[in-house]
């Protein structure tokens, strides 16, 4: 058995990770374990790509890790009961799957015994935080080296250094910095870094490709999607794919996130998230529908603070799992199908139907005429509802 150091290096492909296999097994004679966490933004051949890729680079062991569908169990479905948008515009797509990817490669170190943690996260954004955090809660007692950020690297340097170890590869893509997942793909780099520009078609990687309207239907049980189009799916997973390749065929989904970083300087990303925008705008719809003011008034704040919470790593606080728990329990009457209509670069809903729509119960219809009470009801029920602001107005004097 080798006696040499072992460090587990949560592992991409990408350059900066490229970058940390050679330089990892340089600087510190250690064995270098690669590992991946698949939560759904890589096929059979990418994976198998990758892990060829981590091998010519030096990696001594190579570990895909098969995530997706806890990621949807323990992560995504409650960003869809809590129609989650971060600053009402981005639906998590990287961040919740950072945190969980962290969760996966922290545990895994454990079980094989690691001396060391490493990953490729830059110095200026979240993902350095979310991994850090995540590997001081579950694995305290090991090292966390961050050659990237330790170094200030520009991806330049990162290229030179990895043309120089005889690993020469094509980075002409590197000018954005582009994460594909189940709930959505990130694009960072070039004018993401202004504040004025947008950016151009070729920066997303699903071009536009329909033009003419279709409308689609989407259909819910206990707030989870269930089927599409009349079509009933086995997995929730396999109709986000479905309805991901729908919606990115007319381009829907872009957008540019700007919030405030973890570390407290403002970011902006763009993104490309065709099925969770439908699913998240689908699913708000049919809850106007199927729950009470005050279930929906109470979601919005804890779904608010939740998104917040995992969007800044504190995926492990015990109060994320309180929440959880409410967000479950509003969802037994949401249920129901949803009617999409797709255009380039944008969707409207159409309507619902659902057997638990509040708008069909026999006690009349808005605007229109009463059935469970009269006019005299509501003139004193009106008279009782302005006790409370006449008697302030009485005893203030005001006008």
């Amino acid at each position: 058995m080798s006696n040499k150091k072992k460090i587990v290096l949560a592992f991409s492909g990408g350059l900066d990770t490229s970058y940390c296999v050679p330089y990892l097994k340089q600087q510190h004679q250690a064995e270098i374990h690669t590992v991946l966490v698949n939560t759904g933004g890589f096929d059979r051949k990418e994976l198998a790509k990758i892990e060829e890729h981590a091998y010519n680079l030096g990696s001594s062991k190579h570990q895909t890790l098969q995530k997706t569908d806890d990621y949807y169990t323990k992560v995504i479905r409650f960003l869809i009961f809590g129609n989650v948008l971060k600053n009402n515009t981005y639906p998590l797509s990287v961040s919740s799957e950072r945190v969980f990817q962290a969760v996966a490669i922290a545990n895994y170190a454990l079980e094989v015994g690691a001396d060391a943690i490493a990953h490729g996260s830059t110095g200026a954004g979240n993902d350095q935080v979310r991994f850090d955090l995540i590997f001081n809660i579950i694995a305290p007692e090991l090292d966390i080296i961050t050659p990237i950020r330790d170094q200030q690297l520009s991806r330049e340097e990162e290229v030179a250094f990895l043309n120089q170890h005889e690993i020469e590869m094509d980075w002409s893509d590197a000018k954005y910095s582009i994460n594909k997942g189940l709930w959505g793909t990130s694009v960072g780099g070039a004018e993401t870094l202004t504040s004025d520009q947008p950016l151009p078609e070729e920066a997303y990687p699903s071009p536009l490709k329909k033009k003419e309207p279709q409308t689609i239907s989407l259909e819910f049980e206990n707030g989870e999607p269930t089927g599409l189009n009349g079509e009933n799916y086995d997995t929730p997973i396999k109709l986000i794919r479905e309805l991901e390749a729908i919606g990115s065929s007319y381009a829907i989904g872009r957008d540019i996130h700007v919030g405030d970083t973890i570390i407290g300087i403002k970011g902006r990303v763009g993104f490309e998230a065709a099925a969770a925008m439908l699913i998240i705008k689908a699913h708000e719809q049919l809850e106007k529908h199927v729950l009470a003011k005050w279930q929906l008034y109470w979601k919005d704040q804890l779904a608010e603070w939740y998104g917040m919470m995992l969007h800044e790593g504190q995926y492990l606080d015990p109060v994320m799992r309180n929440i959880e728990a409410f967000l479950e329990d509003t969802q037994s009457t949401v249920n129901g199908t949803v009617s999409i209509k797709l255009h380039p670069y944008r969707f409207e809903i159409e309507g619902i139907t659902s057997p638990n729509d509040l708008m069909n119960a026999k006690f009349g219809d808005y605007g229109e005429m009463n059935n469970a009470w009269s006019g005299k009801d509501v003139r004193g029920f009106a008279k009782i509802l302005s006790n409370q602001i006449s008697i302030h107005q009485s005893v203030n004097n005001h006008d």
